[in-house]
């Protein structure tokens, strides 16, 4: 059977999105590897079996296509409206919280941020089947 090991994003100013995720996720470098005209660092926390890796190409300066491919990257948080008033503290103007009903049932509550390369991340309340 297959396990997902990681997941990768290219982006511009490798600095800002390490202070992002590690604002926003309380992610930490597990692996930094430096090549001649890139880096590859990978990201996790004590929360994840799964990491981010960031993808850093010298001279890069345009931003990437995300392409009509691109969804987002999802994360569940214990406290939902914590986790949106810090984000709001950093300046990273999370999307207003919504909730999301199915059959009258709460299905999830959420909202989503973009990181400095305007990937999305949604931010979804432990709740059902977002564990």
């Amino acid at each position: 059977m297959a396990k997902m090991i990681h997941a990768m994003i290219r982006v511009i100013d490798l600095d800002a999105s390490l202070t992002f995720y590690k604002q926003a996720l309380d992610l930490d470098i597990a692996e930094r590897l430096d090549f001649d005209g890139f880096s590859l660092v990978y990201l996790r926390n004590e929360e994840n079996d799964m990491e981010l890796e960031l993808t850093w190409n010298e001279g890069t300066t345009e931003p990437y296509s995300h392409g009509t491919g691109y969804g987002h990257i999802a994360v569940a948080v214990d406290d939902l409206d914590a986790e949106y008033q810090k984000l709001v503290e950093l300046n990273y103007n999370p999307a207003e919280i919504k909730e999301f009903f199915r059959e009258g049932t709460l299905l999830a509550k959420f909202f989503f941020v973009q990181d400095p390369d305007g990937y999305k991340i949604e931010f979804l309340q432990r709740h059902g089947r977002y564990q």
